[in-house]
Formats: structure tokens, sequence, C-alpha cells
């Protein structure tokens, strides 16, 4: 019911690909899905990424960005998920010409609208890129965080090739978010190993996007575990990258067994099609979690979420009551 890791590029429904070409005059290729979701029969990072290109150009304006919070938090909202983070790299839909800050407004209109006609929460989190020459750029991403932190922003995140460019080489970003008291969460332990975990958890990181691969190391656990740093799984995505071989190897039972706190999420829901229902189910029957294990995940992620206690306790009343109806809820029509 809660969705921590959610990237808006990622999870623009076919119709809403239809709608920003028009808007943006972009031609859309003949096969609008094969576009933007990975293929059932083939599994490399190198694919998922691609799918990511037609929504870039599409998200080139704040109008384009506004639309597609609005109508990602309508899909939400008929999903039954009650509170959301959508996170996004404002610098990377600046090709329109507007300003990191205009694109960050235009999507906390979306969240107001959201709230207003569908009566779902969410905040944005803002991804920093890793790579070479942007500094300027993720500066500013920080920059534009603490101008609307607690007023639509949550958090930021840095998100890229962690393989090719490292964490500990962002430490400029995380200095400035710890200056400016802006939670920071990071994509780690994904493409590249425990140690870049390890790297995260040291530049101050409350969360960790992903983080499967720290499970092979009993200090990055340990730390872990220390700090309460909590784990934003996305079993499907991790499964389409080959970040995991298959479900059989996918350690969310481990990290669970080894006292780690963890939640379930869908990452981008387009390019996997995927729901987090869908995503919830496949731990469940693949995994063998019980009720309970569920129950728990789903109440982690409301203590994780980057809001107030009040708003925390808000949402673990609504889990309590209505988890188990929402999730067997026309469970028998889910593609497993």
């Amino acid at each position: 019911m809660i969705d921590l890791h959610l990237h808006l590029d990622g999870s623009l429904s076919v119709r809403d690909a239809a709608h920003l070409a028009t808007l943006n005059g972009v031609e859309l290729p003949t096969d609008i899905k094969g576009s933007l979701c990975v293929s059932e029969t083939y599994t490399s990072l190198t694919e998922y990424l691609e799918k990511f290109d037609l929504p870039l150009k599409l998200l080139s304006s704040p109008d384009a960005v506004k639309y597609a919070v609005r109508s990602l938090l309508m899909s939400l909202a008929e999903e039954g998920i009650i509170y959301a983070e959508i996170r996004f790299a404002p610098a990377l839909h600046t090709g329109g010409g507007a300003a990191q800050r205009d694109i960050v407004l235009s999507a906390i209109e979306g969240l107001t609208c959201g709230k207003e006609e569908f009566g779902i929460s969410a905040n944005l989190l803002l991804c920093c890129m890793r790579g070479e020459g942007n500094i300027m750029e993720n500066l500013e991403t920080v920059k534009v965080a603490s101008e609307f932190l607690g007023k639509g922003v949550a958090a930021i995140d840095l998100a890229g090739d962690e393989s090719k460019y490292p964490t500990k080489n962002f430490e400029y970003i995380f200095s400035e978010a710890r200056a400016k008291n802006i939670p920071i969460t990071v994509h780690a332990g994904e493409a590249s190993g425990a140690q870049s975990v390890l790297a995260a958890l040291r530049a101050g990181a409350v969360r960790i996007g992903h983080g499967v691969r720290a499970v092979s190391s009993p200090e990055t656990v340990k730390m872990l575990k220390e700090r309460c740093v909590t784990l934003e799984l996305c079993p499907t995505s991790n499964i389409q990258t080959g970040v995991v071989s298959d479900f059989d190897a996918y350690p969310l039972k481990k990290f669970l067994d080894l006292g780690v706190t963890v939640t379930v999420n869908t990452d981008n829901k387009t390019v996997s099609d995927t729901t987090l229902r869908k995503e919830y189910m496949l731990v469940k029957d693949t995994l063998g979690l019980s009720d309970e294990e569920l129950l728990s995940i789903a109440l982690t992620a409301a203590d994780s979420a980057f809001v107030c206690e009040k708003e925390k306790d808000r949402l673990k009343s609504i889990i309590k009551k209505d988890f188990f109806a929402w999730l067997y809820k026309d469970s028998k029509t889910l593609t497993l």
C-alpha cells in the first residue's frame, strides 16, 4: 500500500505517452508499449535502460512533468496505494529549456492535483545523477530540494551507473545535503557490490535503493542493522536487470532473517510491467513469506517513509485495518 521506490519516467503509461507526444510534438514508435516495457523473454540492464529513452523525450517540459505526476497518482489511487514517494532527476527534464526549479514546481503542482482529485498523499525524491561533468547540475538539484523540503520534496537520491561512477565520488552532494538537513537515500548495491552500500551508509544515507548485494557482506549487514537503515527492494526489477539471477536467489528472506529492515517496491511500474500488489504476491508465492511477514514489511514502509511521525501513525493505522483486503483483492487475476 506504500511504494517508496518509484521512478516517474519509468512509470509512464502508454496512454500518457500518446498524450505527451501530442503535447510535445514527439513522433512515437509504432510499438509504443515495446518502447516502454521490457520483454518477457530477455533480461539485461542494457535493455532495461533503453526503456527510458522515450519517456525522457516526452518529459521535457514543466507541463509534461505535471501531467505525468498527476496521471501516476491517479493510477496509484486506483490500485489502492495510500502513499508514494516519486523520484526523478530534474536535471534530465530540462531539455525544453526550463530550469530545474520550474520542473520541480510543476511536479509539486501534480502532487497537489493528485491529492485533491484522488485523495492520495505523495512526496518527491529528487535524484542527483552519477556521471562526469555534472557537478553544477547536481548541486542545483540539492539547492532546489532544500528550497522545497517539506513542501512536496522529501529527500534526495543518487542514481545512475554505480559500477562506473562509485558512490564515494559524490561526497560533495552528500555534504551539501547534510548541511541543509535533507534526508538521503542512495541507489547502491545494485550494479555494484556491498562496498557501494557501505559508502552510501558512510555518506549519511538513511535508506538504500535496492541494496541487494549487501547480503554478501557481514560488515555491511551489521551497519545496516546498527543504523536502522531500510532497504528499498524492487524484486521484479532486480530480476529483469540481472542483478539477481532468479527468485530462488533473491535475498529478501535472508535479510529478514538477519534482522535487516526491508520494503517491497515497484521501481518502474511500466518498464517492469508491475504493480505493488503484484510485487507482494510474487514474494509471497516465490519466497514463502507469511501473511505476518508481509504485513510487517508494509508497516516498515510506513515507518521508513520521509514523513512526520503523525503521518506515519496515520499510514500504519490504515495498513493495519486494510492491508489484507488490499493484498487479496482480485489476486486471482494477477499475472505471476
